[in-house]
């Protein structure tokens, strides 16, 4: 086995140095300043690239199918969105255009619910709650979701957790109770197809139903299944306000029990009162972080978050899955009691309402029923006045007249502790948002700005304006990072024998355009990127290439 990797290794050398010797390479970016993933000094130099891999990097010969002037420009690996929701958006758009404009060449997806397993009745609720987008569904696991994609024509490499939610309704429905030990052994059996057929990891969301009925217990026995094939447990901690610290505690226990490294998804101290704990949130992991437990998190960079009015309201009202919601609030008696409970603060729940702090701080940006896109833009505040009734009935009102859980935005965060986040070497970024593009289909809503602004938010603002952290260190925390958390072969870094995935950008230029009141507006200052060693991205335009792939994690049998 040595004497074959030695052989190999010979061979590739041989290779390389032939090519550089006649030029035959399929592309050359010439003279970029190289920001390799490392967090190390930035040099001059130049990268070869043939098929699907980075083959040279030095002063090379110009002579190639394709050269490009990188004078004056960055050249880095390219970036990992480590929380995406484009499991839809790039069913209806492969050319995943806001984040391919802001460097984006891999979609991690799968927070708490992923695209698989799927039975029929999971099947038949999927398509029922599908909004714009419209598809069929032509998978059943995970991995076939992926391949998918993959066949179907995406820009950018996909890969995805399987979501402990999606495990749990593919056995339990939407009841609120533990698993039977035959019903847990199933879902544990779920976790390893999955792991087997290339997921990353585990997540969980554990403030939306049914994500929020899992106790820990359960939770670590899903997690060390994902363990034991090398894949990461992620979380969406079931409170990121009152109870934050007792969270943390949560996934700090999964981790050690399970034996699992683990990550905190977009973490962040919501609500003005629990802003002063982002201190001992960091404290905590950085003290278990030196004790050998592997602790990372994310982030994005704004201090609203978004998701839908189901975090406005308790999780019991929603048991049973959104028929049986949307049918309960129907009910005058248990509509007064929704009420009460979305007006009182309590530790028992997640309530996104009052951590936001009034309803002036809740923005609608989604609805189904065309009756009432003319709302969009507008906060919960402004309806509730329009219609003349309480925050809290009008956001019943909206649920059940969209019949959907209406997309929201929550602003909850504080910009003194974004910067704080940003500053820390073990955190990595993402959207949690879908990739779009300002046209067709994506314009029947409003959507938050990470959606298109994120990535380049970070490089632009926090790193050229604010200098909160340097370009070298940020480009290894979108990159080089990421990639070593979710142990992804040859991705991430700028190395001979990687896959080539590059961008090319103005560092003096880029930055983010999309506001909250107009979200759909792209990035600019990416210039070129490249996705497997093909061209996404030209001169700032989209090639209409979609060479992405199937990212697979350490868990995959082939």
């Amino acid at each position: 086995m040595r004497r074959t990797v030695f052989f190999c290794a010979i061979l590739f050398v041989i290779s390389v140095r032939i090519l550089n010797c006649f030029g035959a390479y399929d592309v050359i970016i010439k003279s970029g300043r190289i920001y390799d993933g490392s967090g190390e000094s930035s040099y001059i130099a130049d990268v070869a690239i043939e098929d699907d891999l980075i083959v040279a990097i030095g002063q090379l010969e110009t002579n190639a199918d394709l050269v490009i002037d990188a004078n004056g420009l960055a050249v880095a690996p390219g970036f990992i969105n480590m929380l995406s929701w484009a499991n839809d958006t790039l069913i209806e758009d492969g050319r995943s255009q806001s984040d391919i404009r802001q460097g984006v060449t891999l979609e991690v997806l799968g927070e708490g619910f992923s695209m698989g397993p799927l039975n029929e009745a999971m099947k038949k609720d999927m398509l029922e709650s599908q909004g714009d987008i419209k598809f069929d569904i032509k998978w059943t696991t995970l991995g076939e979701y992926l391949e998918y994609l993959e066949g179907k024509g995406v820009s950018t490499n996909v890969a995805s957790f399987v979501g402990a939610a999606t495990v749990r309704v593919h056995v339990l429905g939407y009841q609120d109770r533990a698993p039977t030990s035959k019903e847990l052994r199933q879902m544990r059996q779920l976790v390893a197809q999955a792991m087997q057929e290339g997921a990353v990891g585990i997540s969980s969301a554990l403030i939306y139903a049914p994500g929020v009925y899992a106790e820990t217990d359960e939770l670590i026995a899903l997690a060390e299944v994902a363990g034991q094939y090398g894949g990461m447990y992620i979380s969406h901690l079931r409170s990121e306000g009152n109870n934050l610290l007792e969270a943390l505690d949560e996934l700090i226990t999964i981790a050690r029990k399970a034996n699992v490294v683990a990550e905190v998804y977009h973490m962040k101290a919501a609500g003005t009162a629990n802003w002063q704990k982002l201190d001992a949130v960091i404290e905590r992991i950085e003290k278990v972080r030196a004790e050998g437990l592997k602790i990372t998190a994310d982030m994005y960079n704004y201090t609203a978050g978004a998701t839908g009015l189901d975090a406005a309201m308790p999780p019991w009202v929603q048991v049973g899955g959104h028929r049986a919601w949307v049918t309960r609030l129907k009910d005058p008696s248990i509509r007064r009691r929704v009420v009460r409970e979305m007006s009182t603060p309590s530790n028992e729940w997640e309530n996104l309402y009052l951590l936001a702090g009034s309803a002036e701080n809740v923005l609608l940006v989604g609805f189904k029923n065309e009756k009432l896109r003319h709302l969009t833009g507008k906060t919960l505040a402004q309806v509730a006045q329009l219609r003349g009734k309480s925050p809290e009935e009008t956001a019943i009102d909206l649920v059940i007249e969209d019949d959907s859980r209406v997309s929201t935005v929550y602003f909850l965060m504080s910009e003194e502790n974004v910067k704080k986040q940003i500053k820390l070497p073990w955190i990595s970024f993402c959207s949690d948002a879908g990739s779009l593009a300002p046209e067709g289909v994506f314009l029947k809503s409003s959507t938050h700005p990470r959606a298109y602004g994120n990535f380049a938010r970070l490089l632009g603002k926090y790193v050229r304006q604010e200098k909160v952290i340097t370009l070298a260190e940020a480009v290894r925390r979108l990159s080089c990072l990421p990639a070593e958390n979710l142990k992804l072969e040859k991705r991430g870094k700028l190395e001979t024998g990687y896959y080539a995935d590059i961008v090319i950008f103005d560092p003096d230029t880029i930055s983010d355009h999309a506001t909250y009141e107009k979200p759909h507006q792209y990035a600019t200052g990416m210039v070129h990127v490249f996705v497997n060693g093909i061209q996404v991205l030209k001169d700032g335009e989209h090639t209409g290439a979609r060479p992405g792939r199937f990212v697979r994690g350490p868990g995959w049998k082939k």
